[in-house]
């Protein structure tokens, strides 16, 4: 069985869609927001099986910190999504504070731990 292939969530009004309808949950590195995708025709990447968007605030930092903290949240997405998320599904992940200083095997088992708590893990 392959991946799914992993698709990024470009417009403001994706990432307005899956925080309206969707379910999130809270942990300490990161936020993941999640909601059934409607139809892959909506996404500018249509050949994906499933989207993520990553954002960070200025409440996390300066600009240094954000980045630092996106380009930690992106590798552990593109390391975790593809193995436990469920297709079909848009994905949200929100930075925290904790995002840029917390061990990058405790980013991952958050990110994993959130979709696990959302319920939207992969059929094997």
């Amino acid at each position: 069985m392959s991946l799914p292939r992993v698709g990024r969530l470009r417009r403001r009004s994706e990432y307005l869609r899956v925080a309206a309808g969707g379910r999130k949950w809270a942990a300490k590195g990161l936020i993941l927001q999640a909601r059934e995708a409607e139809t892959p025709a909506q996404h500018l990447d249509k050949a994906a099986d499933l989207w993520v968007g990553i954002t960070v605030s200025r409440k996390v930092g300066n600009a240094v910190k954000r980045n630092r903290a996106r380009r930690r949240l992106r590798e552990a997405a593109r390391s975790v999504l593809p193995l436990v998320a469920r297709t079909g599904h848009d994905y949200v992940i929100i930075g925290r504070s904790e995002t840029v200083t917390r061990p990058y095997p405790a980013l991952q088992a958050d990110l994993e731990a959130a979709v696990r708590r959302l319920g939207l893990v992969r059929a094997e």
